[in-house]
């Protein structure tokens, strides 16, 4: 069987007499779109969180291509390989796309100029920017200059996924990249998530739109109460299905594993 990029074992997090994680488990398989569903309170922030740094569990383990890791910070997390977009985005609206890409990882230039006086190599990074945005077929933005407050809604979500597909080598998460957005920009936001599968970096979709999870998701696990209820797929149920197993109304059916679907 495939060993997954990145799994969750167990996980749980109380604050007081509140629990936010309840044994949660979670697989992550290559070159999938994996979508995380679940009503508010579910326990989706808190999981997400615990993978990529931002929460610390109280118990359970956290394994990243087969071997256990303990992220105490995000910036430990995006130094194993995991990148993660925020709904709210974390660009400096001030900055060009170019600086929004290479925020805080900035290039400098070589020898004294460099090591000594801290100049920035501003004509790579903006070459390496096109290329990124290049690669994922970003062709709407001709100046990899422009302020990014100058930029649409989608244009800005997809300068973050463009900057996490630069720079995660082994994950991608994804926190509702498509909200308040139209239907054209949302549509190219899947598009691009789909590149980024294609690439060959799994993707973790979080995402309260069920039309947009099904049209691009492999496998859907749905958190309830705080624990993984189950794992299904969009050729498996519905979109009624998901919501009733998510709700509680529907008894869960048992988790599709990767080797299952791909056997179906």
């Amino acid at each position: 069987m495939t060993t997954p990029v990145l799994e969750a074992r167990g996980l749980t997090k109380r604050y007081g007499r509140v629990t936010a994680i309840e044994s949660g488990d979670l697989e992550l398989y290559p070159g999938e779109i994996l979508a995380v569903i679940g009503d508010n309170g579910a326990g989706k922030s808190s999981l997400i969180k615990a993978l990529s740094g931002a929460l610390i569990p109280d118990s359970g383990e956290i394994h990243l291509d087969g071997q256990r890791v303990q992220f105490r910070n995000p910036m430990e997390a995006r130094e194993a390989g995991i990148e993660t977009v925020y709904q709210t985005l974390a660009v400096s609206p001030g900055l060009d796309i170019a600086d929004n890409l290479f925020l805080g990882r900035e290039h400098r230039r070589r020898g004294i100029l460099g090591s000594v006086f801290r100049m920035l190599d501003t004509g790579h990074m903006r070459s390496e920017a096109k290329q990124h945005m290049s690669d994922l077929g970003i062709g709407t933005l001709q100046n990899i200059g422009q302020a990014v407050e100058s930029l649409s809604g989608g244009q800005r979500q997809a300068v973050a996924v463009a900057r996490s597909a630069a720079f995660g080598s082994k994950v991608v998460i994804l926190d509702e990249p498509t909200a308040a957005l139209g239907v054209k920009e949302g549509n190219r936001v899947l598009q691009l998530i789909r590149d980024v599968r294609d690439r060959g970096l799994p993707v973790i979709l979080i995402s309260h739109n069920m039309p947009h999870v099904f049209e691009v998701a492999d496998r859907i696990h749905i958190q309830r109460l705080g624990r993984r209820a189950t794992v299904i797929t969009p050729e498996s149920h519905s979109m009624n299905e998901a919501v009733a197993i998510m709700t509680g109304a529907a008894e869960p059916p048992p988790p599709v594993t990767r080797s299952e679907k791909s056997r179906t």
